[in-house]
């Protein structure tokens, strides 16, 4: 039987991580690529190890060559420079947007037709930088990040009502980054609204503690996460490869919904075979579509400096060098 190609460029923290999960379940062969090829090869060769123990049976490889990614269904990219205390994500930007065209131009190289999810940071900013540089449409370029946000709200808000964190049901919007939208009004905890069970301030906290969960676990132990980002991407590719079709909340490219174009933000979307396969428009308070407004606003200005990096003069000076 043939399965479906995954590669990884990052074989990093979350790289690795994602790729573990991916074996576990069984979704489909993997390349991970990385410039460092001795943590590529060694490990690949750690999770080859673990396949006569998992109830999945999957291949692994490790390189820096892009010609073993060729015709991969997903391609997630990971690498990059990682945060590192007193860092914001936006700092990131000129270092991870000049990996991201070399990324890229290997990927449309070699696997034209995959469905692109992106994870480094700044995330909006470099979706919105693959976009340009793929050429690819719409609804096969992601980025992963609203499950994220999500789940560190619900894990925030079960701690603090000490229940069990599958019976919280919430949604964050918006931008990865500290003016994200948790939406508090349609929170739930077993079908109850979360405004009848925590006061306004105690929700506002959960909401800041969630705006700020990033750059927390940064400053604990001096790098970004990896299991939750791990956990998220793999329920992305479970439900694209699948065809699960289930509403996830990840960065996407409006096209008129929530009277927006051309940017790139988390919102529900429907993921299935073909990638994002609609984007679902939930209502918004006043205040609400303000922050979310505000947020958008704030990612558009940094466009025009990352149009330079698929200028066809960049591109042509950094192939050369």
């Amino acid at each position: 039987m043939t399965r479906p190609k995954i590669t990884i460029v990052g074989a990093g923290n979350v790289g690795a991580q994602t790729a573990f999960l991916i074996a576990t379940k069984g979704l489909g062969d993997l390349v991970l690529i990385d410039i460092d090829e001795k943590a590529a090869k060694g490990k690949a060769l750690d999770l080859f190890e673990s396949i006569p123990l998992l109830d999945h049976t999957v291949s692994v490889i490790g390189s820096t060559d892009y010609k073993l990614t060729k015709d991969s269904q997903i391609v997630v990219v990971t690498a990059g420079v990682p945060r590192k205390p007193g860092m914001s994500r936006e700092d990131l930007i000129d270092t991870n947007a000049k990996i991201m065209t070399t990324i890229m131009s290997n990927v449309v190289k070699y696997s034209p037709d995959c469905i692109l999810i992106i994870v480094t940071n700044p995330l909006d900013e470099m979706v919105y930088l693959a976009k340009r540089l793929s050429k690819f449409p719409r609804q096969r370029v992601l980025g992963m990040a609203g499950i994220l946000d999500t789940t560190r709200f619900q894990a925030f808000t079960a701690q603090a009502l000490e229940v069990q964190p599958q019976q919280v049901s919430a949604l964050v919007l918006g931008g990865h980054a500290d003016a994200m939208l948790p939406l508090s009004s349609l929170a739930t905890v077993g079908g109850v609204p979360l405004a009848t069970l925590l006061s306004s301030q105690k929700i506002q906290e959960l909401i800041d503690r969630t705006r700020k969960a990033g750059g927390e676990i940064v400053d604990i132990m001096g790098t970004s996460a990896y299991y939750a980002p791990a956990a998220s991407l793999t329920l992305m590719i479970e439900s694209i490869l699948t065809d699960q079709k289930k509403i996830l909340p990840c960065c996407a490219e409006l096209q008129g919904e929530y009277d927006q174009k051309g940017v790139f933000i988390g919102v529900p979307c429907v993921l299935g075979k073909k990638g994002m396969e609609s984007i679902v428009e939930v209502p918004l308070s006043t205040e609400e579509k303000t922050i979310f407004t505000k947020t958008i606003e704030d990612i558009k200005t940094r466009y025009p400096l990352l149009n330079k990096y698929s200028s066809t003069s960049f591109l042509g000076k950094l192939f050369k060098s």
